[in-house]
């Protein structure tokens, strides 16, 4: 006797993919009252039972969290309130389609198998889904699948090895949400009360096209991690405007051999840097050039190695691919879902850097011997000429492999130039961590001139490797040394006193914004890239494209001053906001309770929260300082 077993994805793309696939393409759609989340039904065998496979997916989250009734309107309670009352999880109006379609397929089913995406939101999203079904159906068998990739191998060995949803991945998640609605809701009224109506945000680019769209200014809004990550680009502002240029001093020396010796050149590095002393820099110069001919005091020779790059993780390639493809965060994550979409890489949010000893990395490689650009390299590795186990970085989130291509393309005819680029940029990052490390061959030299030491370095790569496939990294330096050897004169072509001023720190790249946020741990690899678009969508910060930085507004600079001197650092140093997402990890690991992360968190904002009701003047006046205040007919409204 047949089960019907209730199949559900996270969108319906995935859903209709898995059904494909495991289907052999036999599957059948049919709608039902989510119009935009089909139904697909075939046969398939589960566990040893013969099954019809209702297989159809939800839209992301099902379920919201929010406030009852009586505190969702901004005036019906004090903020502070909100750190004390109860919260709800619900299925909002405009999901209650899905929440009808879920139940009705529930109620004609035996077995329910998750497929929602294999992270801690996926788990979340898997929770919410079983609350619904279950709730007509108590006696459903609960199934996860677990998958890393959208292709038949893949799917086939999840439903081999089917389990069981992770609650403590959920719980984290959970905690996660209500944290931020209580904070971001209560500092947000607060935030918008106290400012909007008292200064003209009009100049704003992105708060003028808002009040363009529907005549008023937004909310001033706040979130636990947006803040932090504005905090990052409003210091970076801060120092490049307070930097003080200085003037320097330094000596330089150059110095070509005859071309009958070689011809070689160099510059030689002056061993006390620059100095910020005029007068000792002119006396040393002074110095150099009353003595003899440069004495070569140590040539020293030694092989160097540029290791290949360990394997890709989500924030590793946001980091990599917006320095070297000119792409935002957001556009990158974006571009990276519709591949693993429609099966041409693995699952692009995961944390694991090392692969799984058991993995065929080979079979992959193997995949690609035939593309025009890359598959010669490709067939260097598969002859054990290239091939090295990629080395593991130190990250494993026991969750997915790291990023990787899973099916060779040319370019499909409907990719754009940015899909392009980004599918070849995880190819070949692929193939330069499974080849060996480039080798070089460096020689320092040494000279004395006057008791003044200099040095130069000269490198010539002679086995270049991984750097053959991987155009976005360099390696190199002068090949074309002077032939110096140890106790040998010469006299240097150039040597002359130079002087130049000190520069401030470049403006924060994206690559940079992302490492930050890493090292800090604001958000997760799935939400980097919202917390810096959400910037720019508010009119916190804004981004010169040619040059991929960021600068903050009047107003994101303004609403940082303001909490710095009302001495409320936590709010937008990044130290607490880590501290947040280490405790949320560690309810992931069940090493603690979601209740204790809840109550600690909740217990320092609130406190927090107080302070700043009291102090909420200092915000005012220092928000003065950078905007005009409303006037007649002002932005402010």
């Amino acid at each position: 006797m047949s089960i019907r077993v209730l199949n559900v994805a996270e969108k319906p793309s995935v859903a209709k993919e898995v059904s494909r696939i495991l289907s052999n393409g036999s599957a059948r759609s049919s709608r039902g009252q989510a119009r935009f989340n089909p139904i697909w039904e075939f046969g398939y065998n589960v566990e040893g039972h013969q099954a019809v496979m209702l297989f159809t997916s939800v839209a992301g989250h099902l379920m919201e969290v929010e406030f009852p009734d009586g505190y969702r309107k901004w005036h019906s309670c004090s903020e502070v309130d909100l750190y004390s009352c109860p919260v709800d999880k619900r299925v909002p109006q405009d999901r209650l389609d899905l929440k009808r379609q879920l139940e009705q397929l529930s109620r004609q089913c035996q077995w329910l198998v998750l497929w929602l995406d294999c992270d801690r939101e996926g788990e979340n999203i898997s929770f919410e889904v079983l609350s619904v079904c279950r709730s007509v159906n108590p006696r459903l068998v609960i199934r996860r699948a677990r998958f890393s990739a959208l292709i038949p191998r893949e799917l086939q060995r999840a439903m081999t090895t089917l389990g069981q949803p992770n609650a403590n991945d959920a719980a984290a998640v959970d905690a996660r949400q209500e944290i931020d609605l209580r904070i971001g809701a209560s500092f947000t009224r607060f935030q918008t009360k106290q400012l909007r109506d008292r200064f003209d945000l009009s100049g704003i680019a992105a708060v003028r096209e808002r009040l363009h769209q529907d005549g008023r200014a937004p909310v001033i809004s706040y979130g636990p991690c947006q803040f932090p990550t504005l905090g990052i680009i409003v210091q970076r502002a801060w120092e490049v405007q307070n930097h003080v240029r200085e003037q320097f001093w330094t000596i330089h020396v150059a110095y070509r051999e005859p071309p009958a010796a070689g011809g070689g050149q160099c510059v030689f590095e002056w061993a006390r840097g620059r100095l910020f002393d005029e007068a000792a820099a002119e006396m040393y110069f002074e110095i150099c050039q009353e003595a003899g001919p440069a004495v070569v005091v140590a040539v020293r020779g030694s092989t160097r190695t540029r290791q290949a790059p360990a394997p890709l993780s989500t924030l590793e390639m946001q980091k990599r691919a917006t320095a070297k493809l000119r792409m935002s965060g957001e556009r990158i994550m974006k571009l990276a879902e519709e591949l693993y979409q429609a099966g041409f890489i693995s699952y692009p949010r995961t944390e694991t850097d090392v692969f799984d000893p058991g993995m065929d990395l080979r079979g992959i490689v193997s995949e690609h011997v035939e593309n025009p650009r890359w598959g010669a390299h490709a067939q260097r590795i598969l002859s054990g000429e290239l091939w090295r186990q990629p080395r593991p970085g130190g990250h494993d989130d026991k969750a997915h492999p790291p990023i990787h291509p899973t099916k060779h393309s040319l370019g499909e005819h409907d990719w754009g130039n940015d899909k392009r680029q980004l599918y070849e940029f995880i190819v070949r990052h692929f193939l330069a961590c499974c080849s060996k490390d480039a080798i070089g061959s460096e020689t320092q030299v040494e000279i004395d001139i006057g008791g003044e030491r200099f040095r130069t370095t000269g490198l010539m790569v002679i086995e270049r490797n991984w750097l053959d496939v991987y155009p976005y990294s360099g390696w190199g330096g002068n090949d074309n040394l002077p032939k110096l050897t140890q106790g040998q004169s010469f006299s240097p072509t150039e040597m002359r006193l130079r002087t130049g001023t000190t520069e401030p720190p470049p403006r924060l790249s994206e690559r940079d914004l992302i490492a930050k946020m890493e090292a800090y741990g604001i958000g997760t690899d799935a939400t980097v890239a919202e917390h810096i678009q959400k910037q720019l969508e508010r009119g916190y910060a804004e981004k010169d494209e040619a040059a991929m930085t960021f600068w903050p507004t009047p107003l994101g600079e303004a609403l940082i001053s303001g909490y710095c001197r009302m001495g409320l650092d936590d709010l937008w140093k990044p130290d607490l906001r880590g501290k947040i997402e280490a405790s949320i990890r560690d309810v992931a690991a069940g090493r603690i309770s979601k209740e204790q992360v809840l109550q600690e968190a909740i217990q320092f904002f609130r406190a927090d929260f107080l302070t700043a009701q009291q102090r909420a003047g200092v915000l005012t006046s220092e928000m003065a300082r950078f905007l005009p205040m409303a006037g007649a007919g002002g932005g402010g409204g």
